[in-house]
């Protein structure tokens, strides 16, 4: 073996072209694979980053605008959804619907602590709220249902707006009581800004807000997490009954799609992962033709090789060298060819994912109304990259394999004749 060994370094040494021409397509083939596979896996890690800001398995309903007139009624008229429509959710669709809650938006606000203030979006809600937009508590507590009850002037603020407040630790402010405008609020909770607008909203209860500002019985959205529908069709079903029922509390047409819209984030993960999916397969598609290309470029190589070594060949077997010791010289320097360089190749791979973790991976775009993650963890699973490696060279030996069975056949004289 340590022969054979010596005899492929020495071969190689002479052919440091070929060998290296070899070398590189099979090193490109890995390193491509990689480097595709983690930029795609970055891109897919950052929108699923984004689209964990939310509840799966929940829904937001807005007013629409109706598109179709009804009953003598014209078409035009616009949606506010109110406390029918809450009920109507609550009782109506029990089967399906988990926790009912509701929002109330009052721009403008002004909070006010001494001489220290800070302008926010003022969002009366109910406790589901937290668990629906996944609000990350850093101190106290969120709006809970005694603060409905009750119509406690409560106040959960951001930890940047609790900054801006007072000095230090921003925590430091559950406790104390700030101004609203005109009105005292008891802070109950400090969370962390998720850097989109509702990073700028503070919380206090639906019906405190609603009554203080004379809303009556009218809610700006209603969110609720639901069960039971584990598949599109299920979900599409739902929709159709459950606008149908809200069309109807407020004399629009049932099927009019315009009157109310719903924000279904189940349907929305469904189609996102499709689309991440089929990302994930053009990747492994063109990744798979590359390292083609570099099982191509190995097979090339070998019947160069081999063409070139005809003589060789014709001489060893003239002087008794049998066909399979022949054929073993030339898949062993196949294979180590390929797995020196498919290694390399693997380590320049995983090499530059790791930058691209280290300067992309991290970065955070700032669109005004929100922050988001593009760029998120653009790294490929070891086990991915010595698949990919393993496959190079299983591919790699297969492609010597043929030119290689071709020398073995050829007869001492039909070599000895080649130039």
């Amino acid at each position: 073996m340590f022969d054979l060994i010596q005899e492929i370094y020495a071969t190689i040494r002479r052919n440091k072209l070929r060998t290296a021409l070899t070398g590189f397509a099979v090193a490109w083939g890995i390193y491509m694979i990689i480097v595709l596979l983690g930029a795609g896996n970055g891109l897919i890690n950052g929108v699923t980053n984004n689209m964990g800001d939310f509840l799966a398995n929940s829904m937001s309903v807005f007013g629409g605008t109706t598109s179709k007139p009804y009953n003598g009624l014209k078409e035009g008229r616009d949606i506010t959804l109110d406390d029918g429509d809450i009920g109507t959710t609550r009782q109506r669709f029990s089967e399906n619907v988990e926790t009912v809650g509701a929002e109330i938006q009052q721009a403008g606000a002004t909070i006010t602590m001494g001489d220290n203030y800070v302008s926010s979006s003022l969002c009366g809600v109910y406790p589901n709220e937290a668990t629906i937009n996944k609000l990350h508590m850093l101190a106290g507590r969120f709006i809970n249902d005694i603060d409905l009850e009750q119509q406690r002037k409560v106040l959960v603020i951001s930890d940047e707006q609790a900054k801006e407040l007072i000095a230090g630790d921003g925590t430091a402010l559950v406790g104390k009581v700030v101004k609203v405008d005109d009105f005292a609020f008891r802070v109950v909770g400090v969370m962390k800004r998720d850097g989109s607008t509702m990073g700028t909203d503070a919380y206090t209860s639906f019906t405190t807000l609603r009554t203080m500002y004379g809303r009556g019985n009218k809610a700006d959205r209603i969110l609720f997490s639901f069960r039971g529908l584990t598949s599109e069709q299920a979900n599409t079903e739902f929709e159709t009954q459950y606008k149908a029922a809200i069309n109807r509390n407020h004399g629009a047409s049932p099927d009019d799609e315009e009157a109310v819209w719903v924000w279904n984030r189940f349907t929305q993960n469904l189609q996102m992962n499709m689309g991440m999916s089929m990302i994930r397969l053009a990747l492994w598609i063109i990744g798979i033709f590359t390292l083609l290309s570099g099982v191509v470029g190995v097979s090339n190589i070998m019947l160069i090789s081999v063409k070139e070594r005809t003589r060789e060949f014709g001489i060893r077997k003239a002087i008794g060298a049998k066909p399979a010791s022949i054929l073993r010289l030339i898949v062993v320097e196949s294979v180590i060819i390929t797995t020196f360089f498919g290694y390399v190749g693997m380590l320049l791979g995983i090499a530059t994912t790791q930058y691209m973790d280290a300067t992309l991976g991290h970065e955070v775009t700032d669109l005004g109304f929100a922050k988001i993650t593009t760029f998120l963890n653009p790294t490929v699973g070891i086990d991915v990259c010595v698949e990919a490696t393993l496959l190079m060279v299983v591919a790699g030996t297969i492609a010597g394999l043929f030119p290689a069975i071709r020398a073995a056949r050829t007869r001492p004289i039909e070599a000895l004749r080649a130039e």
